[in-house]
């Protein structure tokens, strides 16, 4: 059988190396000369590389003592706006080990170069120190090496940012002049500014990072490959709802279903948009209440705008009413349109009018129908006019009965309750009997 080789050690294959034999054959030839020569060198390694570790060694303590006794007050936090992402005292402990990582870095250095010296000295550990050069040069031409060989890329990958940064800085002052309707584009609006340049920032980046990832070092690894796909997997993953949020907040911007300060009810919730972020929409409700609904939730309910289309008349308040058929139309109408007209924050222009619905079997449906200009108050306003055609009705002796209600008349009074003055129930001014409605 054929004898298998042994594989090379480290050691054996930095003596194949050609600096190796160079070197142990420069200090040779300095021993045949004068071995005085080869001593001196050594010495000045030696001494030189010893004293310039002292000195890095008292200078950086000397530095580290006195950084101990600042105050944290002469360290600059990192801030962003009012939040302190690294305040005074970790940037005092980071600059405090920046240094003292330094110290390290130097000591190493000098202190191999020092060991180097003093293997020159002696002609047994000369052919060490020969070996312990040729590694030290060979990292440290590897680290350069690699260093100058990237400055290629990392110039590509810097024009690269800074063309998308300036491209991004210049399609945002555009649509900011769109929203501050400085710049005019014929069938965009200046609500979709925001949400438009939000889109092409996004795209810009995520075009910015395919490009400038063959740039990157070690991104042709195999790890580096497997580490991306591992955390585009998750983000697939878990991302399912919240990209559905995304979505659904970019539709309702562009079918301008909403705006901030608009009042709306969606669902079972009536309220003033107060925000409408990337994830969800903010309704501050008519009790004062702030309620998240997700964006996708309300993409798939129903979006009843009170402000949409208020204009010059604003929107109508309506209520319905059923009344017998002893009791004329006109009169059902004098009163509902009283009962209106009363209400405050009912326009009196244009006028309120009154609906007959339908002729049913037992009674008449009638509707009264105002203008408001005051959206947000509908409850109020609704609670007001019921409770003014309640006193139009009382006032006037007309009976208000429900649709099931029945009754056999012998003499009996009529149900109708005392009519308070108005002053009594809110500044509301009473109806004497016998007065003309109106």
């Amino acid at each position: 059988m054929a004898e298998t080789e042994s594989p090379i050690t480290p050691a054996e294959l930095v003596d194949t190396l050609p600096e190796v034999h160079s070197l142990l054959a420069f200090f040779s030839r300095l021993d045949a000369a004068d071995p005085l020569i080869r001593l001196a060198i050594a010495g000045a390694i030696a001494g030189l590389s010893f004293l310039l570790l002292l000195t890095c060694r008292f200078l950086i303590s000397r530095r580290l003592h006195g950084m101990a006794g600042m105050p944290e007050t002469s360290f600059s936090p990192l801030r962003w706006q009012a939040q302190d992402l690294v305040t005074a005292e970790e940037m005092k402990q980071f600059w405090m080990n920046v240094w003292r990582g330094l110290s390290w870095v130097l000591s190493l250095i000098f202190g191999v170069a020092t060991l180097i010296g003093l293997l020159l000295t002696s002609e047994w550990t000369m052919s060490l120190a020969a070996h312990l050069m040729v590694m030290v040069l060979h990292a440290l031409l590897y680290v350069w090496n690699g260093f100058v060989g990237y400055l290629p890329n990392l110039a590509t990958v810097i024009v690269i940012l800074v063309v998308a940064r300036y491209t991004v800085r210049t399609i945002g002052l555009i649509f900011e002049g769109i929203a501050s309707r400085r710049i005019y584009l014929r069938n965009f609006y200046p609500e979709w500014a925001h949400t438009s340049f939000g889109i092409i920032r996004l795209l810009i980046y995520a075009l910015t990072a395919v490009i400038i990832f063959p740039y990157l070092p070690g991104s042709s690894s195999p790890a580096f490959q497997g580490i991306s796909i591992f955390v585009g997997v998750l983000i697939s993953l878990g991302s399912t709802t919240a990209v559905a949020n995304v979505v659904a907040g970019v539709v309702l911007t562009y079918t301008r279903a909403f705006q901030i300060g608009d009042q709306v009810e969606l669902g079972d919730v009536r309220g003033r948009i107060v925000e409408r972020s990337t994830f969800v929409t903010r309704i501050q409700t008519l009790k004062n209440v702030t309620v998240s609904i997700p964006n996708s939730l309300v993409l798939n309910s129903n979006v009843v705008n009170y402000s949409k289309n208020l204009g010059q008349s604003g929107i109508l308040v309506h209520t319905g009413i059923t009344i017998g058929y002893d009791v004329p139309w006109q009169t059902v109408n004098a009163l509902l349109l009283a009962a209106a007209q009363h209400t405050e924050h009912i326009s009196a222009h244009p006028e309120p009018f009154v609906l007959q619905l339908s002729l049913e079997d037992n009674y008449v449906s009638y509707e009264v129908n105002g203008w408001t200009l005051k959206p947000e108050l509908l409850p109020r306003i609704y609670s007001e006019l019921h409770a003014n055609i309640l006193d139009e009705f009382h006032g006037h002796q007309v009976e208000i009965t429900s649709p099931a209600y029945r009754s056999v008349r012998d003499g009996n009074p009529l149900t109708v309750p005392q009519v308070l003055p108005r002053e009594a129930s809110g500044g509301v001014t009473s109806v004497e009997d016998g007065n003309a409605v109106g």
